[in-house]
């Protein structure tokens, strides 16, 4: 959630900032205004009436004191709390009104971002390794997977509908080596504090970290009352997990790693990569969370992506790391970075992680702070990045390491996870 007080007080500012996103947003940064005005013009005039009528107050009991006629002065008094009454009824429905549409309006960008309208606008940061020659044709995932035993899309399918996965045999065990080796990695050698968080969280752990209101139709709801919703990410429980909080200043910096499935309808992605397991419903992922003081959270952007970048270079695959332009990135974003992996076998980039500095966007809709040194309550940073994201690595793995024969070669740091086995 945007500052008000920023916006009073350069609202030119973040009508450019949020144009270079191509969304429309910025035209809400009048509105955010004109409910300003309403709401600092209805708190003035409540609070000169309860002033008066605190006055009021102590001339009554004087007036009592010495046996005086009180009437007067007391119907008057009662009209001025019916207008109080009135006006603070007023109050809570324009501040309603405005933190809705603040809730609705995405972050401004870092400086640092680069402008553009689509993902052909985003900035290619670098390139690491190089594709493997194969002496054959490389087969997509699903080919391999299918010959193997390792996927059973069909199954899938009879089961749950199009966009689901069964991974069977050594291909569920693998999936399961991944998840305890990215658990590992990160937990051992980078300093994450693993968490097991819920898949079901209410809607205002949603609004905490994303809007509700433009992401709803992307989600599986579960019908309760109030209603719970299966999580897209790990991000949305775990960021949460010190919302409404103050924290003391050497808590910070907090590091938490989380497996968790997620679950996402994929509205409007109708017809986008069908085949095999690039985009689907439901899928594994570990995420990486951080929660920063303002000074280190770009530094944090930084160490984020390099410890997701660290499991590509381990596994030995072929990625690259682009800087997303202002009408790509996403809604909470100041500044992101995708991880896209190399697939041989579909011949495309996958995206397997996505670093963001959010700065205190989230952190202002979670009521999120730490007491600095001085003892004022300041509005933490958060970032989170995927650690990562277990189906299109699997794609990677198979399409890189496939043999002419049919197999799959298993990378080193995976074989102790699967008994030391060496190929699939």
């Amino acid at each position: 959630m945007l500052d008000v007080r920023k916006i009073r007080e350069n609202p030119d500012f973040y009508r450019e900032r949020l144009a270079r996103r191509n969304t429309g947003d910025e035209k809400l940064i009048a509105q955010v205004l004109v409910l300003d005005e309403q709401r600092r013009k209805h708190l003035q005039e409540s609070e000169a009436l309860k002033s008066e009528r605190n006055r009021a107050s102590k001339e009554i009991g004087a007036v009592k004191a010495k046996g005086g006629d009180i009437a007067e002065v007391s119907a008057k008094m009662k009209a001025v709390g019916e207008q109080i009454a009135k006006l603070d009824q007023e109050l809570t429905k324009i501040e309603a009104e405005q933190s809705d549409l603040l809730l609705r309006i995405p972050n401004i960008n870092h400086d640092s971002v680069p402008v553009g309208k689509s993902a052909e606008d985003n900035r290619i940061e670098r390139v690491i390794g190089k594709p493997v020659e194969f002496t054959f044709k490389p087969k997509p995932h699903w080919e391999i997977g299918t010959q193997l035993g390792l996927l059973d899309l069909e199954a899938a399918t009879k089961i749950s509908g199009s966009g689901f996965i069964v991974f069977k045999g050594q291909g569920a065990r693998l999936e399961r080596a991944l998840i305890n080796y990215l658990l590992d990695l990160h937990t051992t050698q980078h300093g994450y504090t693993e968490v097991s968080p819920p898949l079901l969280v209410r809607g205002e752990t949603i609004q905490g970290t994303t809007s509700l209101a433009k992401f709803a139709e992307d989600m599986y709801r579960v019908e309760e009352e109030p209603p719970l919703y299966l999580i897209p990410t790990a991000e949305v429980p775990v960021t949460n997990l010190h919302r409404e909080e103050i924290l003391a200043a050497d808590r910070l910096p907090i590091q938490y790693a989380a497996y968790t499935p997620c679950f996402r309808r994929e509205a409007g992605s109708a017809g986008k990569d069908t085949r095999g397991i690039t985009r689907v419903h439901q899928f594994d992922k570990v995420e990486l969370v951080h929660i920063v003081t303002p000074e280190e959270s770009y530094a944090t952007l930084e160490v984020l992506v390099g410890h997701a970048e660290r499991v590509l270079k381990d596994l030995g695959l072929h990625y690259r790391v682009v800087s997303l332009c202002t009408g790509d990135i996403g809604f909470g974003a100041a500044k992101c970075y995708d991880i896209e992996v190399w697939a041989p076998g579909v011949g495309a980039w996958l995206e397997v992680s996505s670093c963001s500095n959010f700065e205190d966007f989230q952190a202002r809709r979670m009521n999120l702070r730490y007491k600095n040194s001085e003892g004022k309550n300041i509005f933490c940073h958060t970032l989170n990045g995927s650690g990562t994201a277990l189906p299109r690595l699997f794609i990677a793995l198979l399409e890189t390491y496939q043999q002419a024969d049919g197999h799959v070669v298993i990378p080193e740091p995976l074989r102790s996870y699967l008994g030391g086995l060496s190929q699939l």
